[in-house]
């Protein structure tokens, strides 16, 4: 296998890696990596910062990408020797490094607020178990454009901050001396994914791991094993290989449950199957039970840890396993508060649904966009349901269908990652946006897609109620096509009176599960005093009780999910002493230390479990 060693690339620039464009974006995922044969190239990588992007434009403001493919070979073969004359500026050799996976602005002071091109570099050696075997590079997610390079060639291009993406590499990696450089682009754009004005912080950077993928030639690169939709004794799924060239026998089997199924890929490289089961103990909170899943071919053996549950609808209940649940949840943010940065790893995942479970909560949001695949899976061992969601947040461009394209994309790459996990029952399309005709059709466009990627989850968003003439109105008409019903709502912060909250009147025009999406307010941890005064813990308190009997009384109330866990870093929240670049939200406080108003939802939730006993 490779290693890693002392590069020999002096005064490496980065002019040298813009040749060759092998693809314009990334190729089909590869799931399920963390059970694969991989090399990390996680770890220190040397950095440059290019606010200018010098390194990818010439003075002309032209792609040295785009002149490398306009001309002859010579001239490549001349751009590629020794004679670096241009951007002689850039050495990666002289620069300092980044911790990869992570984030820039948590690592340098001076990157806190930076928004532009840092370009990173790899060096590493590596060489395949087996010659005829192929490579990837996988990330599992860089925010928020990548162009990546290897050896001087272009990969490809990557848009998304929170979702995974390879290219293949066969051919290109050598025994000795690769460099993978990445240039990575964090600037909020009006047309992207999400947009210009969010409420979080823009974290830039390669923020998970990378891996070096080996597979043989002909590979398992997707499937799929759920109970089927509608059914809780019916598996169903499907199995991709990719390369296929010749028919191909793939055996599935899960052990525990005596089960061993022989199915034939043939050259359109998928294998769809069926079968009942019995005696299945199905997956939940109170018993997160995962099986050792195998897939099989002549050449490699893929493992997996899959849990088998139902989640539906009807009427007014959501339905795990066949029995009513009330979703006691929280949001939260890919953050941990303690480090200052983005969660990137398993302990991480950890520290976050630990909390969580702590709080009495069977339910999470995973707010506002994909996290780290470690926090799922851990969601997965622990026994916490999880809501996932794309940043369709805001003020996004519903007009434009390259922004569409986008939002599609990444949920695309978010469900394919992520729907053998047991513990996803929600995928949302989207979060506080209004309501238009364009806006509608934008939604439901994902709606579906997330339907036809995926038939057994439930599909929501989190919508907005408006108030008039004395009653809260829910009757957006996206909650026609979501099977549960979001919507957030910020009584006695954002508007409303605290005071009379709970005899508050609604009027909700839908006969489905509601859920309160979020709501909340700010507490400077350790403030005390009444519960007149804002930023408080007592206010907080307050604000958590009073809201808390107003939900319990609002028609079809089958869930909740608090904003927030945890104190996290906002460049919108500005006041002195008080916010200091952090939405104070959270029920923790960014040091760890639980607020008065996390022990009112507790109790609550204690109230909960013994009415759903």
């Amino acid at each position: 296998m490779g290693h890693i060693n002392k590069p020999e690339h002096k005064g490496l620039t980065i002019c040298i890696m813009l040749f060759l464009s092998l693809s314009a974006m990334s190729q089909a995922l590869i799931t399920n990596t963390l059970n694969r044969q991989t090399f990390s190239l996680n770890g220190t990588w040397n950095y440059i910062i290019d606010p200018y992007e010098t390194g990818y434009y010439n003075y002309r403001y032209e792609p040295y990408d785009q002149l490398k493919q306009k001309n002859n070979s010579a001239f490549y073969n001349n751009y590629h020797s020794d004679d670096r004359s241009e951007l002689v500026e850039y050495d990666f050799d002289k620069s300092p490094a980044l911790r990869v996976p992570g984030d820039w602005n948590s690592q340098d002071d001076k990157l806190l607020y930076y928004e532009g091109t840092i370009w990173y570099r790899r060096n590493f050696d590596y060489t395949p178990a087996d010659a005829s075997n192929r490579l990837f590079i996988y990330f599992g997610a860089v925010n928020y454009r990548a162009e990546v390079y290897l050896n001087g060639i272009k990969l490809g291009t990557h848009k998304g901050g929170f979702t995974p993406f390879n290219f293949e590499v066969t051919g290109i990696v050598k025994p000795k001396n690769n460099y993978l450089v990445v240039k990575v682009d964090n600037r909020r754009g009006r047309e992207e994914v999400p947009t210009i004005n969010t409420d979080w912080w823009n974290y830039g950077g390669i923020t998970r791991d990378v891996l070096l993928i080996e597979e043989p030639s002909a590979f398992i690169r997707d499937y799929c094993l759920q109970l089927k939709q509608g059914s809780a004794e019916v598996i169903s799924g499907y199995v991709i290989l990719d390369n296929v060239v010749r028919e191909e026998k793939v055996t599935l089997s899960i052990p525990e449950l005596n089960i061993k199924k022989e199915l034939t890929v043939t050259a359109g490289g998928r294998a769809e199957f069926e079968f009942k089961v019995k005696n299945v103990i199905y997956w939940s909170p109170g018993s997160p039970k995962l099986y050792n899943v195998k897939i099989s071919t002549g050449y490699q053996t893929l493992e997996d840890q899959i849990g088998f549950r139902t989640i539906t609808t009807s009427g007014p209940d959501i339905l795990l396993n066949g029995k009513p649940v009330f979703l006691k949840g929280i949001s939260i943010h890919e953050e941990n508060p303690l480090r200052r940065g983005r969660a990137v790893n398993e302990a991480d995942a950890l520290l976050l649904l630990t909390w969580a479970k702590e709080l009495g909560c069977n339910y999470v949001r995973l707010a506002h966009y994909p996290h780290n695949e470690h926090i799922v899976r851990m969601a997965d061992k622990i026994g916490m349901m999880v809501w996932e969601e794309i940043p369709v947040y805001w003020t996004i461009d519903f007009t434009n269908e390259m922004t569409l394209q986008n939002a599609r994309n990444q949920l695309t790459e978010a469900i394919t990652r992520d729907r053998n996990r047991a513990s996803i029952i929600i995928w949302s399309v989207a979060n506080e946006t209004p309501p238009s005709y364009e806006r509608n059709r934008f939604l439901i466009n994902l709606a579906d897609l997330a339907r036809t990627l995926d038939d057994t989850r439930l599909v929501s968003a989190a919508l907005e109620k408006h108030f008039r003439d004395g009653i809260n109105i829910v009757d957006d008409e996206m909650g026609n096509h979501l099977d549960i019903v979001a919507f957030n709502q910020y009584t006695g912060w954002y508007g409303g009176s605290l005071e009379d909250a709970p005899d508050s009147k609604w009027a909700i025009s839908f006969n489905k599960p509601v859920v309160i999406s979020e709501f909340g307010g700010g507490a400077l941890q350790g403030l005390h005093g009444t519960i007149n005064e804002r930023w408080t813990e007592e206010y907080q308190e307050y604000l958590y009780e009073q809201n808390l009997a107003m939900i319990e009384k609002i028609p079809n109330i089958r869930g909740t999910s608090p904003w927030i866990l945890a104190d996290f870093r906002s460049p919108k929240r500005l006041l002195p002493g008080v916010q200091d670049g952090w939405n104070r939200k959270g029920v923790i406080s960014d040091n760890g230390i639980r607020k008065k108003a996390f022990f009112t939802l507790k109790k609550f939730y204690e109230k909960i479990d013994r009415k759903y006993e």
